[in-house]
């Protein structure tokens, strides 16, 4: 029991190599929401670049009360932004850093050396399941891993099935499953090592394991009064017998 236990619950017992680690990118998709920061040494020529900051506007004896915050762009259905002064321009299906270099190629037509700060502010993930703190979590560095997000949730609970966590990830409008073994060094050649924006887990309960536990918990107080009637029963048959 104890060998079999062990194969349920602890990570990473294979020998399989993890010389192929699933690359991190960073890809835009459709109805990604991002904010893009443009500077450069003539602020004033940047700012033509720039939308308006909104919030932390409100005025008290001429100080600026509440924190900034720099309106974002929607990322159409067909995959484009609307930018100041460029218009429409593609984005989706590009990495991150690759938005920042096309960016900055077209806004140096109209100033020198522009630097481009984009950031994806809808980049969150959602766990599931049975897991000590389900909930959504947002990512500010834009890089998780599977494991750091059942970190988030607190890791998964002794009854959470460890070798069949379904991640649920939505590629060009279809959602796609994705099951890992947690139990396999396999893992880090997974697809879905790293987490993209929206993707969902979901650790399975083991329901027989469950039953147990429940069943444990809810008879504990018959199962104490049992015990406590044994121990007395063999104390007065101890006492009984040295008379």
């Amino acid at each position: 029991m104890s060998c079999k236990t062990k194969q349920k619950l602890v990570y990473f017992q294979n020998d399989a190599t993890t010389d192929t680690v699933q690359t991190y990118r960073t890809v835009l998709e459709a109805d990604d929401f991002v904010s893009i920061l443009v500077t450069a040494e003539d602020v004033e020529q940047a700012q033509q670049f720039n939308l308006p900051v909104q919030g932390g506007q409100a005025i008290n004896n001429g100080y600026l009360q509440g924190n900034s915050e720099r309106a974002g762009y929607l990322v159409d259905k067909e995959g484009y932004i609307n930018f100041p002064v460029l218009g429409k321009i593609k984005v989706s299906n590009l990495e991150k850093t690759e938005v920042v270099t096309l960016l900055e190629e077209k806004i140096s037509a109209y100033i020198n050396e522009p630097i481009v700060h984009l950031q994806i502010q809808n980049f969150k993930v959602t766990v599931l399941g049975s897991v000590s703190r389900p909930g959504t979590f947002r990512i500010p560095n834009e890089r998780i891993t599977l494991l750091e997000a059942l970190g988030l949730a607190g890791d998964l609970d002794l009854t959470g099935v460890r070798n069949n966590v379904l991640v649920i990830r939505e590629v060009d409008g279809i959602k796609q499953e994705y099951r890992v073994d947690l139990t396999s060094k396999e893992l880090f050649s997974s697809p879905v090592y790293y987490l993209k924006q929206n993707d969902v887990v979901y650790v399975e309960p083991n329901m027989a394991a469950r039953s147990q536990s429940t069943f444990i918990r809810s008879n504990s107080g018959v199962f104490a009064s049992i015990i406590s009637v044994v121990v007395s029963t063999l104390s007065t048959i101890t006492i009984i017998s040295q008379l």
